[in-house]
């Protein structure tokens, strides 16, 4: 099986495009089950956050799977696949891996280095573990991208690189200490929002959220208090600062309850505050396409670079030790060939010679079974170094063929290994 992935994300296409492809709840699941269900797919995730969606997959056909996802995610977007397909990027095989590690480590986020892409990592793989939708392929790939996400941020200063989506667009708000914000939504988002807040110097902090007893949770841990969703709009009034992140698909800010001279953050994908709040007098509205076009989230540097080298070699090591396990089956079966062989040619002997005795015949057995090992050790040392070579797969078709192996044979032990 090889790894392919289809995304789209804030590179390659504006927020307006993001927010119309945007997946979430049910729709999610589904869109993760058409996809494994299609005939050329094995295993499918998708990792769908506020600016990307990207579908990953185990597939055996590149151009079937690759029509097939396209094709997937116009249906559920509703957008023409010919005017989807100028927007999505596409990796195969190794650079689907390396752009996957990549990601981990938040290279490729909006706001560089940001930490919050390997909990939405984490949480895509949980759902498609709990759907049922990924195998041995994705599932070690994509635990492996976890665990080179975590040693980035833990060797090298990419925490410093950029932050957070929160943190972007609350500095073009100014100074924050002694403001009074609002925060609607209980999310992850909305966490890091309120504590990001609460430790800038904001004296009060209200969080609104559909469900009241998640938005009393958030406001204890940040010594705010909370509300019911139905008194957003007389909180406005009263707010300097006003973030969102709901992720409820439709406007919960219109311009009808926006008083003058708030600034509003708008993190959510489809967007939370209606855009045209940027009509009312004195209101200052940054959502993501804000801070897409500002390029207030990107920093190049030493940490980047370090992390780029961390990346290379990560995905060096990965694909020398994928390339060597595929091998190994092969090699497995080509013992246990020999050792049918030996144990058949042995049982001739002991018919044509019974007499010999029990000395006699463990002494036969060791030496036969000792030139069978130093005949096989070369080729199957040599075969395992070549296979973690590019096109390394070659040589255990290779061995499969001179040996005349069964073909379904590495199969059943790769099976059993797992």
């Amino acid at each position: 099986m090889s790894v392919l992935t289809v995304g789209i994300s804030h590179r390659t296409a504006p927020v307006s495009m993001l927010e119309r492809v945007s997946v979430s709840g049910e729709a999610l699941v589904k869109l993760l089950h058409d996809v494994q269900q299609d005939v050329c797919v094995s295993e499918a995730m998708v990792v769908s956050t506020c600016n990307r969606v990207e579908i990953y997959a185990a597939v055996d056909r590149f151009h079937g799977a690759l029509t097939g996802i396209s094709r997937l995610l116009s249906v559920h977007s509703g957008v023409p696949v010919e005017e989807l397909t100028p927007h999505l990027y596409v990796h195969y095989e190794d650079q689907a891996i390396e752009h996957l590690f990549s990601m981990a480590c938040g290279l490729d986020s909006m706001v560089v280095g940001e930490g919050q892409i390997l909990g939405q990592v984490r949480r895509a793989l949980t759902l498609a573990q709990k759907q049922g939708t990924v195998g041995a392929t994705l599932n070690e790939l994509v635990q492996q991208a976890l665990r080179v996400g975590k040693r980035a941020h833990a060797d090298t200063d990419i925490d410093q690189a950029g932050a957070s989506l929160v943190t972007a667009g609350l500095a073009l708000a100014g100074d924050l200490a002694g403001r009074r914000a609002l925060v609607v939504g209980a999310g992850s988002m909305s966490s890091l929002a309120a504590t990001t807040l609460a430790r800038a110097g904001v004296t009060d902090i209200v969080v609104a959220n559909r469900t009241f007893e998640r938005g009393v949770r958030l406001a204890a841990s940040v010594g705010g208090r909370a509300v019911e969703f139905s008194a957003v709009p007389r909180e406005l009034a009263a707010a300097d600062i006003v973030i969102t992140c709901t992720g409820g698909g439709r406007h919960v800010i219109t311009p009808d309850i926006v008083p003058t001279g708030t600034f509003l953050l708008d993190l959510a994908l489809p967007h939370d505050i209606d855009p045209a709040v940027r009509e009312v007098p004195g209101v200052t509205l940054v959502d993501l396409e804000t801070i897409q076009e500002s390029g207030i989230g990107w920093r190049e540097g030493d940490t980047v670079d370090s992390v780029r080298r961390l990346v290379t070699e990560e995905l060096a090591a990965f694909l020398t030790a994928e390339r060597a396990a595929k091998v190994t089956p092969t090699v497995v079966a080509l013992r246990s060939k020999a050792a049918t062989v030996v144990e058949a040619e042995l049982g001739r002997l002991l018919m044509r010679m019974p007499h010999l005795d029990r000395k006699a015949r463990d002494e036969v057995a060791q030496t036969v079974q000792r030139v069978v090992d130093k005949l096989l050790h070369e080729p199957t040392v040599r075969v395992k170094q070549l296979a973690t070579s590019p096109g390394g797969d070659h040589y255990a078709e290779a061995l499969r063929e001179l040996f005349d192996l069964d073909p379904k044979m590495p199969d059943a032990v790769r099976e059993v290994e797992l």
